[in-house]
């Protein structure tokens, strides 16, 4: 069955988004508290090493070596900052890969931490200052401004102390950004190690798309072969035995086995011709292709689904297919009793997720899997599968609509 889209947006749900957003605003803050303090010792280490390298140009007789101590104090810095960065703003990076490179990021970095320093300590100042003016306006009776709290002037303190905090929140927001900024551009690839990558990945997904069409023929003959023919060659037995029997009536019993033969043979080839490929993709969309899954199945299937417009074909077709073959491995081989299906757009994504409640311990590397993960690395989307012994399975895909 097909859940409304409402579903999704449950209160639960809603509790769950607001705790991740103040968890995740609460660790960017005390990153860049850290960041203030790495910046002052990162401050230190390049004081040190412009008199060290200063010294070295002059005595190095034409050799431009990093001398080892500011290499490695870089090198460990370096290495610092990219914990912080994963850990507190969730920016994975790689280390620099040369001491020129990882003092080229300190010198960018420096100032960076030191202005989101410098505005987490105007927020707590102003915090303690509004703390102490509120205090000795309704409890100590001692006004710290020596004006009385009139109406006027509480609510002319209040809007210009909000106004002051959100100044101060857009430039915690600005330095969280122009942390990540300098990281990518010093510490992540470069335009050419980004081509050379971008190459290597289009090749190796154009040889796993190669593949996963052909292990889908293969798939197909199976079929065909396993299913279909023997069901046609069953069917001109009758129909032969039929021909040269005496009897009418069992002339009669052998037609009408032959009957029921190509009735079981039509079901087999509508079977075939539904898993290659659903016409209903083609016409109303994937919902009503997802919906012929959930009455198709032998398990009970739920599906939420919260696409306002209608993917591109591909990025469709795509998470039908894993849709369809994580449901048809639930119900064949999990032991599942229900699964969850949960299809929604998120940005310039399209996010899938199938859950059973079966007993998981299923195998990343089996060919049913393999070829969905190369089918969702072929749109350059991202595969992922949960499946601990016990159960539950999860298995997720994200798929790029742009």
């Amino acid at each position: 069955m097909i859940a409304p889209s409402d579903d999704l947006a449950t209160g639960p749900a809603r509790r769950r988004g607001a705790r991740a957003v103040a968890g995740a605003a609460l660790r960017a803050v005390a990153g860049l508290a850290l960041g203030a303090v790495t910046a002052g010792m990162e401050m230190v280490l390049l004081a040190v090493a412009a008199l060290v390298l200063a010294y070295a140009l002059a005595f190095s007789r034409g050799r431009r070596a990093v001398p080892k101590v500011v290499a490695h104090g870089a090198r460990r810095l370096t290495e610092l900052e990219r914990r912080r960065l994963a850990v507190f703003l969730g920016e994975e990076q790689t280390a620099a890969d040369g001491p020129l490179r990882a003092l080229a990021y300190l010198v960018l970095r420096v100032p960076v931490g030191l202005l989101g320093g410098v505005i987490l300590l105007l927020i707590t100042y102003g915090m303690v200052a509004g703390t102490m003016l509120a205090w000795s306006w309704w409890v100590t009776g001692e006004y710290l401004d020596g004006i009385p709290p009139s109406p006027l002037i509480v609510v002319y303190t209040a809007v210009f102390g909000l106004v002051l905090l959100f100044v101060a929140v857009q430039g915690l927001v600005g330095v969280v950004a122009l942390e990540r900024t300098v990281a990518r551009r010093c510490l992540g690839p470069s335009p050419l190690e980004e081509y050379e990558r971008r190459i290597t990945q289009l090749s190796l997904t154009r040889a796993q798309v190669v593949d996963a069409v052909d292990d889908e023929r293969r798939r197909i003959e199976r079929d065909l072969h396993d299913g279909v023919q023997q069901r046609l060659v069953a069917l001109g037995m009758l129909i032969g035995r039929a021909r040269r029997a005496g009897d009418p009536e069992r002339s009669a019993e052998l037609l009408r086995q032959a009957h029921e033969e190509s009735r079981h043979a039509l079901e087999d080839l509508r079977e075939v011709t539904w898993r290659v490929y659903p016409a209903a993709l083609d016409g109303e969309g994937l919902r009503a292709a997802l919906e012929t899954v959930a009455e198709r199945s032998p398990v009970p299937v739920t599906i939420a689904y919260d696409v306002p417009s209608r993917p591109p074909h591909a990025v469709e077709t795509a998470a039908y297919f894993v849709i369809c073959e994580a449901v048809t491995n639930a119900a064949k081989h999990s032991g599942a009793r229900h699964v969850h299906v949960r299809v929604a757009a998120r940005g310039t994504m399209i996010g899938v997720r199938i859950e059973d409640d079966g007993t998981g311990g299923a195998d990343p590397f089996g060919g049913g899997l393999a070829g969905l993960a190369r089918r969702v690395a072929a749109l350059d989307g991202t595969f992922g599968l949960d499946s601990p012994p016990g159960g539950p399975t999860v298995i997720s895909a994200d798929l790029p609509c742009g």
